[in-house]
């Protein structure tokens, strides 16, 4: 016969250490606990609150240059580092930690209008309005005194002097070459001073260029007559050209879905596409009220970090039309330049008012050393807003934003544009024979055309 008893093992609840925790046990049985939803959801409503109270983004400006800032790029081969180049030919490599200028390269007699760092970091490529491009020595990521400004990397190791004026470069992400924007698209190699490929479709002039991160021979650029256009290295012309009713001021390839990449526009919206159908747009993002000047992915591939016109940056996710953060100050004027940082915990944007500015990628989020309690609390916090997000009081707390007056007016003038074109549209429609003006998705609206 077999009885039945109550054991325990004095191990499962003795302390190993006289300073653990002691253990608690619990039973998970819902019938036991009728309230838990109930507390849940106070937990989901402070968590949300508290995030808004610990919400504290900016960092600290860095500032130095005496002219707006009008490119910058990250060096790969070190975390802390990041270049940037002002309207004056001053280009300035960064430290991070410090909020400080780690060396200054000088040569450039006007504009710089591009920044590229090659794939190990060892070489920054500049190009500008002086119709020259630039290569420079960077300094090793362990010199972080400012004795740098002494030594050779303040001189070119090389100058290439062309026929017209750069609007932008980008490096391979795996080789030697490098593209530059101006009047045509040229791929120059490193140790040549003439290009060795030289692409154009059409006389306009090209305004941005970028690699794409899995296929080393594929560029996307986009052009003044509102153009975004594919090249291939391999064949002797443009593979495909798309044409928006506004231009794109700058392009952004998703590092984790290659085929994919976003475009930043003058008519406020930043558009997805992929490149296998590029008839219609995968996600349109609107939130700015004025043009979009920069855009850069996270290294993550899940957000991208817009600046735009009308003095704001914005942070969205990849896949989402609206955006989840917006970060602005009283001082900071036109943003003309925005990057997310190698390790994607921040956001440094470069703006009119000659300073660059470092801001947290996730607002409340606490810097420094997190114990491992600490961690547990914060992941269970996040499980539980996530549970409760779309529950009207929840929504409500995590979706405001504290909006500057000029964006709340210019937010509310376009949502009144937008609803009075949808009006007029529908009543030309009603007043129209049937069948004769078709609905267009939005995703196709802002397309003109696809040329192959």
């Amino acid at each position: 016969m077999k009885v039945k008893v109550i054991s325990r093992s004095t191990d499962e609840f003795t302390r190993e250490r006289s300073k653990d925790l002691q253990r608690v046990f619990r039973n998970y049985d819902p019938n036991l606990r009728t309230q838990e939803k109930a507390v849940e959801y106070v937990r989901a409503l402070n968590a949300a609150k508290l995030d808004k109270i610990f919400a504290k983004p900016f960092m600290g400006a860095m500032d130095g240059h005496i002219d707006a800032i009008s490119c910058m790029a990250k060096n790969p081969n070190h975390l802390k580092g990041i270049f940037s180049g002002s309207m004056d030919g001053d280009i300035r490599l960064w430290d991070i930690a410090s909020r400080r200028t780690v060396c200054q390269f000088l040569g450039h007699q006007g504009a710089v209008r591009g920044l590229a760092a090659s794939t190990d970091g060892r070489i920054l490529i500049s190009c500008g309005s002086d119709c020259t491009v630039r290569l420079w020595n960077v300094p090793e990521a362990n010199v972080m005194d400012s004795d740098c400004l002494s030594n050779n990397s303040s001189e070119p190791l090389a100058v290439y002097v062309w026929k017209n004026a750069f609007w932008a470069v980008d490096h391979q992400w795996d080789g030697d070459l490098f593209a530059t924007a101006g009047a045509q698209v040229d791929i120059w190699d490193r140790n040549r001073s003439q290009p060795v490929n030289s692409f154009e479709w059409g006389k306009d002039t090209v305004i941005s260029v970028r690699f794409s991160p899995a296929e080393p021979n594929v560029l996307a650029t986009s052009a003044s007559d509102r153009s975004i256009t594919l090249y291939d290295l391999r064949m002797s012309s443009p593979a495909r050209k798309l044409i928006m009713k506004t231009k794109t001021n700058a392009i952004s390839w998703n590092p984790m879905e290659p085929m994919n990449f976003t475009a930043a526009n003058e008519d406020c919206n930043c558009y997805s596409y992929d490149t296998r159908k590029l008839v219609e747009a995968k996600c349109v993002h609107q939130d700015h009220v004025s043009a979009v000047m920069d855009i850069d992915y996270s290294p993550t591939g899940r957000e991208f970090v817009t600046g735009s016109y009308d003095r704001t940056v914005r942070i969205f996710q990849y896949n989402g039309g609206h955006s989840r953060e917006i970060y602005h100050t009283k001082r900071m004027q036109r943003v003309f330049c925005a990057k997310f940082t190698c390790d994607a915990t921040y956001v440094i944007s470069g703006s009119d008012d000659t300073n660059l500015r470092l801001w947290k990628a996730r607002a409340s989020e606490q810097l420094g050393v997190i114990l491992p309690r600490e961690r547990k609390k914060q992941e269970y916090m996040e499980a539980v807003k996530d549970r409760y997000k779309h529950l009207p009081e929840v929504k409500r707390v995590v979706r405001h934003r504290h909006l500057p007056k000029p964006i709340y007016k210019a937010t509310a003038l376009r949502r009144t544009m937008v609803d009075a074109e949808r009006r007029k549209e529908e009543r030309k429609r009603a007043h129209s024979a049937p069948g004769s003006m078709p609905t267009q998705p939005f995703r196709k609206k802002r397309i003109i055309k696809e040329i192959e």
